[in-house]
């Protein structure tokens, strides 16, 4: 199939070729019909001009002698009294039945008998205003008829010859002119299709590079940036780029799957190897001592519960992945951050804490959802810090949001495992927990429409600040 370069190129030359072509039949038939009004205009004038004479043949036999007689009497004129010149112009006379007849001593020539039968009615030719086309042996000529006032009709004709062969020789040249500017114009047309087709052939070459795998190639630019090329080629750049990224975010999805399918399969493994085990212990009889049956099954439950609650968080997770619909209405935030003190007083006394959280700080949020953050962040402090680090709570509303803040004076964590911190069945230093806590609460904030950040350093403590969204709780 040919290239859309060779059709571009082919197009333009037949559109030129079709465009001479028409031009050239214009010019052509005005330059015939000019140089026939010209000889038909000189026709005309010698026929009026013999009829406003008033001539009868005889006048014109008298006249046509004395011509001889005087042609005679200059030098050479008995070689030239024999015969009629032989010019463009045919001059015969016909009788009533169209024969030709002599004029004077001159006898029709075979060219004024040619004309006389090429007439076949030579007194309808003579009322006829316009001239006419007759063809003699020797070519085409335009023909006059006159009718004398003694009832002879006179027959003039003017060969065309020179103007067919003028309208030849403009032809030839146009033609060789044509073919000229076709070539001119098939080489231009190849020279600039190729400058402006060479942006889709970049295109071409990005796109088999794509396909290769180079997924960072893109379509370079071209130095005409108000084309259209050019515009679609920011528009595919634009493209690839979201297709790049698309690319990136599945397989980094994908990686996050696979570590999670892992993580969470080894959080399960563990539980359900002690269970086994304690199990097969009972089975075979290896627990006599009612003491140690005691302690197995305590550890069976201890072991089913941090499975359960493992299975909850992955739940959880889940759920958040989903985007679930929550059950948003107006909750003051400052209760939920006084009951979760509370509740931290209850289970570890001895821990010093700050809570600033007075008067009522009113946000449309899911209860359950904000209560579940404030869980976590608060047993991440209980699990990951000493139980005589001072724990403050904080929230406020300010510049549109509301800021919830949980600080620490613990160890704090180094900033490679601050970066990972959200990352799912991630746990600084191997530390307790199933390392989903963190993930949770990033997940219901986000739900929420918040963002969770971190300040931390080795032994400079934690501080998780929550914020969110505050307009609709106003």
């Amino acid at each position: 199939m040919s290239s859309l370069r060779a059709k571009l190129t082919w197009v333009n030359v037949a559109l030129l070729a079709l465009g001479i072509i028409v031009a050239t039949g214009v010019s052509v038939m005005g330059m015939r019909h000019y140089l026939l009004d010209s000889v038909d205009s000189e026709l005309t004038q010698s026929r009026d001009s013999l009829l406003s004479a008033g001539l009868t043949m005889k006048d014109i036999d008298r006249l046509s002698e004395l011509g001889i007689a005087l042609d005679k009497l200059s030098p050479g004129g008995k070689e030239r009294a024999s015969a009629l010149p032989r010019g463009d112009t045919v001059f015969v006379a016909v009788d009533k039945k169209g024969e030709p007849v002599a004029i004077g001593a001159l006898a029709p020539t075979p060219r004024q008998r040619a004309l006389a039968a090429a007439v076949d009615d030579p007194e309808a030719a003579a009322r006829r205003p316009e001239p006419q086309d007759v063809t003699l042996d020797d070519g085409a000529h335009r023909m006059v008829g006159a009718e004398l006032d003694d009832g002879t009709t006179v027959l003039m004709a003017a060969a065309t010859q020179d103007v067919e062969s003028g309208i030849k020789k403009a032809l030839k040249l146009d033609a060789a002119f044509g073919v000229i500017l076709l070539g001119l114009l098939a080489v231009l047309t190849m020279i600039s299709a190729h400058q402006r087709l060479r942006p889709l052939e970049d295109m071409v070459e990005t796109a088999s590079a794509i396909a290769e795998g180079d997924l960072t190639r893109r379509v370079p630019s071209s130095r005409a940036p108000a084309t259209e090329t050019e515009q679609l080629r920011l528009a595919l750049n634009s493209m690839l780029h979201q297709v790049e990224s698309a690319f990136e975010t599945r397989e980094r999805s994908s990686a996050q799957l696979r570590r999670f399918v892992a993580d969470a399969s080894h959080e399960l493994r563990t539980p359900l190897s002690a269970i086994r085990g304690y199990l097969q212990l009972y089975d075979k009889g290896m627990l006599r001592d009612p003491a140690e049956r005691t302690r197995a099954w305590s550890r069976v439950i201890a072991e089913t519960d941090r499975m359960g609650r493992l299975v909850d968080e992955l739940l959880t997770l889940a759920r958040l992945d989903q985007q679930p619909e929550l059950r948003f209405r107006n909750v003051d935030l400052s209760r939920l951050v006084r009951d979760a003190a509370d509740d931290l007083r209850v289970q570890e006394p001895e821990r010093p804490l700050t809570v600033r959280a007075d008067g009522a700080v009113l946000i449309r949020a899911d209860e359950s959802g904000l209560r579940q953050v404030l869980g976590n962040l608060l047993g991440n402090v209980r699990v990951h810090t000493p139980a005589d680090a001072p724990v403050t709570l904080g929230v406020e509303r300010q510049d549109g949001v509301v800021r919830l803040r949980v600080a620490d004076q613990g160890p704090g964590l180094a900033e490679e495992d601050a970066a990972r911190v959200f990352d799912r069945f991630f746990r600084a230093g191997g530390g307790a927990g199933s390392g989903l806590g963190m993930a949770i609460v990033q997940g219901v904030v986000a739900a929420h429409g918040g963002e969770v950040g971190v300040e931390t350093a080795p032994g400079a403590g934690l501080t998780v600040t929550v914020t969110l969204p505050a307009g609709a709780g106003d």
